[in-house]
């Protein structure tokens, strides 16, 4: 068994070796609590059979925990100053493949296809650049990638919005985008002593498993999370007055937009954060034909 890359001292030798030094912008925190990562591993519930996509695999910490534990990992590496680290630290694993490509730009699903050809089983895990959580899990999702699930850390706050429910201040768009899609839990808080260098605030690891189809069912999906976001524009604002002035020709349908909300017995004066998802459903149900005429 090879020595593991994150403990404190070994972090330490590799980024002396390289003369690293962090990049703010690209939010980079290296994890240095080897049971942490034996736990996000874990949680993944990852095989011999599984493959794995890391997203900022870093200097190779999370990475060998997810080579030991599965068939395959696609690690996804924006920093070019960190290939020839990951070259070094990862050499004993032969099951590790390292992309120099913005997951937000890539073309993961042709990448995907190609490397996991043998593969059924394809887990996301990853300790998120937080400057990018909420687009790279969007992509990831929006794209109907062939997951099982995702096993991310995160900022704890995104995870709270992640997993929020109708009523609570954390519930917003972004809540409904990501149980839309997955069931969303939150399944370890992460300190932040545990990182190089210590960020301002705690993390969490969520655990995204995807629905086999959405949970609720939508006659247009960008057109449910256009409503969602302009539902939430201004949180003290009534949902009506938000679908109003947020949507194309809310200000002309306002009579229209009124009539749906009480056909569906939805108070004009309700804020969008006590709507339940399904509530959002059927109202962007009912809109579609009037905004899009």
């Amino acid at each position: 068994m090879h020595k593991d890359i994150a403990t404190p001292i070994r972090t330490k030798e590799i980024l002396k070796k390289f003369g690293f030094s962090f990049k703010k912008s690209l939010g980079q925190n290296f994890l240095i609590d080897p049971n942490i990562l034996k736990n996000i591993t874990e949680h993944a519930g990852l095989t011999k059979a599984s493959g794995a996509i890391e997203i900022g695999p870093g200097i190779g910490a999370l990475t060998e925990h997810l080579a030991r534990n599965s068939k395959k990992v696609l690690a996804f590496e924006i920093d070019q100053r960190l290939l020839p680290i990951l070259e070094d630290t990862l050499s004993p694993y032969d099951n590790v493949k390292v992309i120099h490509q913005d997951i937000l730009k890539a073309d993961i699903h042709t990448i995907v296809d190609e490397e996991f050809k043998d593969i059924h089983d394809v887990m996301v895990v990853a300790n998120l650049p937080y400057y990018v959580t909420t687009p790279i899990i969007l992509k990831l999702l929006t794209e109907r990638l062939p997951l099982r699930g995702i096993v991310v850390m995160l900022q704890k706050e995104v995870a709270d919005r992640i997993g929020a429910k109708p009523g609570t201040k954390e519930y917003g768009s972004l809540s409904i985008a990501i149980q839309y899609y997955t069931k969303a839990e939150t399944v370890m808080i992460v300190p932040k002593t545990v990182f190089m260098p210590q960020p301002n605030v705690d993390s969490a690891v969520i655990r995204l498993t995807l629905h086999e189809k959405p949970i609720v069912d939508v006659i247009d999906e960008e057109f449910f999370f256009q409503v969602t976001r302009a539902s939430f524009a201004q949180r003290r604002k009534t949902i009506l007055n938000n679908l109003i002035n947020q949507l194309p020709n809310g200000k002309e349908m306002k009579d229209a937009i009124s009539a749906a909300l009480s056909n569906l017995n939805i108070d004009p004066s309700r804020r969008g954060e006590t709507l339940s998802i399904q509530e959002f459903a059927s109202l962007s149900n009912a809109l579609f034909p009037i905004i899009n005429k």
